[in-house]
């Protein structure tokens, strides 16, 4: 009651020269967005596991190249739809030009969709993981180098592959973790693995620590981050399924303990209490704390009532003065 009384709350791309290769160019532009890739391999790969480099070359070249395709004016040819792609990538290539850039990463998205569907159903939405797939097609794109003689479908697949796993690592953390944590994890993970199996026994964090080139601190920090990937329910029934009365994981959370709350105010009124000339401090000892009317604090006194209520009223001011003050 004391308390209540006292606390207060406080240019455009230039023509080009050579009409016919211009019209080829924009024709394979066009059939790479016409036809869908074949849903061949559904499952999920793994975190280690990257799609097979041959199968996702030809994929892409069926898109490019649909079978039975007789027009003259389209190619005819794995060897064509190669040769009009690597004359776009040689032109990037030396001219960094962004409307070239902006048709091969059109030209290529079939291999970006192509490589999401292998991620699907995780949790994350297909377009969403088309869209990460697509940063990484334009890395690709900005690191390839048609020069050194590589097919962008093999130099490619590691990049969007990859891009799309580090989306899922920074997404599917309950808790936001900083990439070099989640790193840190990773690897110390594996490494476990590995030491137990090449031990017969559980490595030692100073052994983890040297396997994976990392600080103990750092080892440590990143074994206690595995815990955070998934957050555990409140609701999470404790015990087996044998078990007659099961509890829930809620029933051994402690709840809010308002007396701590008010520990401070609690501390600073008992030193401000102290302060009080002794008559002051009687009367607010027997009033609030042993809980007697005015009338019978008057007669323990020798005074008035009205006295008392007057002494009290002061008293309180005073109280209240003390506590909010930064002095005590």
């Amino acid at each position: 009651m004391l308390l209540s009384m006292v606390a207060e709350p406080q240019g455009d791309f230039p023509r080009r020269q050579e009409e016919s290769v211009s019209q080829q160019q924009d024709e394979l532009m066009l059939r790479h967005e016409e036809p869908e890739l074949r849903d061949e391999a559904d499952e999920a790969i793994t975190e280690e596991e990257t799609p097979d480099v041959e199968e996702v070359m030809e994929e892409e070249v069926e898109a490019v190249v649909p079978r039975g395709t007789t027009s003259r004016a389209e190619p005819t040819s794995r060897a064509e739809a190669d040769r009009l792609d690597d004359d776009l990538f040689l032109r990037y290539y030396r001219t960094r030009n962004p409307v070239i850039r902006e048709r091969l990463v059109m030209n290529h998205m079939n291999l970006v969709r192509f490589l999401a569907k292998k991620f699907a159903n995780r949790g994350e939405p297909l377009d969403d993981l088309i869209g990460v797939g697509t940063i990484g097609l334009m890395h690709a794109i900005d690191r390839f180098d048609p020069e050194r003689g590589i097919r962008f479908a093999t130099f490619a697949t590691p990049t969007i592959v990859g891009e799309i796993k580090r989306h899922f690592r920074d997404r599917g953390w309950a808790i936001k973790v900083p990439r070099r944590l989640q790193e840190v994890n990773l690897a110390t993970n594996k490494a476990v693995e590995s030491l137990t199996a090449k031990l017969n026994r559980p490595p030692t964090v100073d052994e983890v620590a040297a396997a994976i080139g990392a600080s103990v601190e750092e080892t440590l920090e990143g074994m206690e981050l595995g815990h955070l990937y998934e957050l555990v329910s409140l609701d999470n029934e404790l015990g087996s399924d044998d078990d007659d009365s099961r509890s829930r994981l809620e029933d051994y959370v402690g709840q809010e303990d308002t007396a701590f709350e008010e520990y401070g105010v609690r501390s600073r009124l008992e030193d401000a209490i102290g302060r009080l000339s002794p008559r002051e401090r009687k009367i607010i000892i027997l009033r609030f704390f042993k809980g007697w009317s005015q009338t019978d604090v008057a007669k323990a006194l020798d005074i008035s009532q009205m006295h008392v209520s007057r002494l009290q009223h002061k008293a309180l001011a005073h109280l209240r003065e003390m506590v909010q003050s930064e002095e005590i």
